[in-house]
């Protein structure tokens, strides 16, 4: 295998997750995570969208029990590890020693961007199970740099092997995602990551921004299956770091023919940046906030675009998903007050 500059995490099978409202079957797991294995991929994340623990009424329930799915895909990986996310007060570490036991080699424990004192209990414990570990700091642009050098140092501290910025809104422009990966570069030993979604069309360009700054680990979802408008693509991120000259270690051609053939089926819809991805974007707001705004919309007859900016507006946040349908009813009471 050729030396890496770069490590790609290929998360379609959590982060896509959410565009396919969590009803990823056994064998379409099997089938992705082969593909991926085979290109050579060096990380596959497998777990429901909000990580372990996260199929439940409230983010939505899995067709699959997420440990089956890591089971599946680590059965067909000799080459690739798998990963899992795992929020603090979603997913325990009961969760996570049940992954490990099916084969998963990382796991990347996420909290938001100013709370990383709850992911000391869950660091520690991957790292007693012989895990590689990383934090995760999500919504990135919610904190001053300042304040986020201080909680990347934090997980650091309890042995986090990586701290990604993680522009879960995809709203950070690329300025905003260098000026926060460089911050991160001077003030830690341990590698940095970026992890981005295309709302306002700029994965791409944050991810290369954040590799100009130091990052060595990126995420991509392959045809783009992630929440909101999808994260950076993977296979064009791995052409356009060819043309680079930056070697990821991963076979193109093979995961050309994997987009096409085996994950474009999958898609409930093609992935492109539509109104309601856009203001995620442009709001702020989380990006697995896209389907749940959907269907308030629907359900109190509402624009999608009304929600999600109210939500912004209210720094709303991975987690709060019940918020969605309160700000629906308020947003619905007060349209119904003016007719």
């Amino acid at each position: 295998m050729k030396k890496r500059d770069i490590f790609v995490t290929e998360v379609a099978l959590r982060d896509g997750s959410h565009a396919v409202a969590h009803q990823f079957t056994a064998d379409q797991v099997k089938r992705v995570a082969k593909g991926l294995n085979k290109a050579n991929v060096p990380y596959i994340e497998v777990s429901h969208g909000d990580g372990l623990g996260g199929s439940s009424l409230q983010y939505g329930k899995s067709a699959v029990h997420e440990i089956e799915l890591i089971s599946a895909a680590a059965s067909v990986c000799d080459k690739s590890t798998i990963s899992v996310l795992l929020l603090p007060g979603i997913g325990t570490v009961h969760e996570l020693r049940d992954a490990a036991r099916e084969g998963a080699g990382m796991v990347r424990v996420a909290t938001h961007v100013t709370e990383a004192d709850v992911s000391k209990q869950h660091i520690s414990a991957a790292k007693e199970l012989g895990m590689e570990t990383v934090g995760f700091l999500m919504m990135a642009h919610m904190a001053p740099v300042e304040e986020l050098v201080k909680q990347a140092q934090l997980m650091e501290s309890y042995g986090a092997d990586t701290v990604y910025v993680v522009d879960s809104a995809g709203t950070l422009l690329p300025h905003e995602t260098a000026e926060r990966i460089r911050a991160l570069r001077q003030s830690l030993h341990a590698d940095i990551g970026f992890h981005g979604h295309n709302n306002l069309s700029l994965a791409m360009a944050n991810t290369l921004a954040a590799i100009e700054e130091g990052a060595t680990r990126v995420d991509g979802s392959i045809r783009c299956l992630g929440a909101g408008a999808g994260n950076t693509q993977t296979e064009v991120l791995i052409a356009v770091l060819d043309k680079m000259g930056i070697s990821t270690g991963v076979d193109l051609y093979e995961m050309m023919d994997l987009a096409q053939d085996v994950i474009a089926p999958i898609l409930p819809k093609p992935q492109e940046i539509e109104k309601g991805s856009l203001i995620l974007g442009y709001a702020g707001v989380y990006s697995s906030f896209l389907l749940h705004s959907e269907k308030a919309a629907r359900k109190y007859n509402l624009d999608i675009r009304d929600i999600l900016v109210e939500l912004g507006n209210r720094k709303v946040v991975g987690g709060q998903e019940d918020m969605i349908v309160d700000v629906a009813a308020e947003l619905a009471k007060k349209k119904e007050a003016l007719i």
